[in-house]
């Protein structure tokens, strides 16, 4: 089984900067990790993400504002937030699809969630 531990989030003005972090601890197989987000009194929504082999994919929302990228180790994963705006304020939570090579099932873990919160 796969743990997240997240970090990174905070309060920053508009037209700052955050990096959030998300390691992963388990002997599981990795095949995807990812962020999400929920902004409040909304429904949580595809941020990015990036598969084993290095393939990215990033929400139209925040296309060309964020990154995604993950260590060589292939057990962290970071979101690199540029340019932040007041509509980026939401929780962020981490995701990862592996395979329980006990069962050699697909499923996927979350994290605890971070928030980030963009004044104006």
């Amino acid at each position: 089984q796969v743990q997240l531990v997240e970090s990174g989030g905070g309060l920053v003005q508009a037209g700052g900067s955050l990096r959030l972090s998300c390691s992963a601890f388990g002997s599981d197989s990795i095949n995807t990790m990812g962020w999400y987000r929920q902004p409040p009194g909304k429904q949580r929504e595809l941020v990015a993400t990036i598969t084993r082999g290095g393939t990215t994919h990033i929400a139209d929302s925040v296309k060309g504002r964020f990154t995604i990228s993950r260590d060589s180790a292939w057990n962290t994963v970071y979101l690199q937030m540029r340019d932040l705006e007041p509509e980026d304020t939401a929780v962020y939570y981490c995701n990862v699809e592996y395979t329980d090579i006990s069962t050699w099932r697909g499923r996927d873990a979350w994290g605890q969630g971070t928030l980030v919160t963009v004044s104006p």
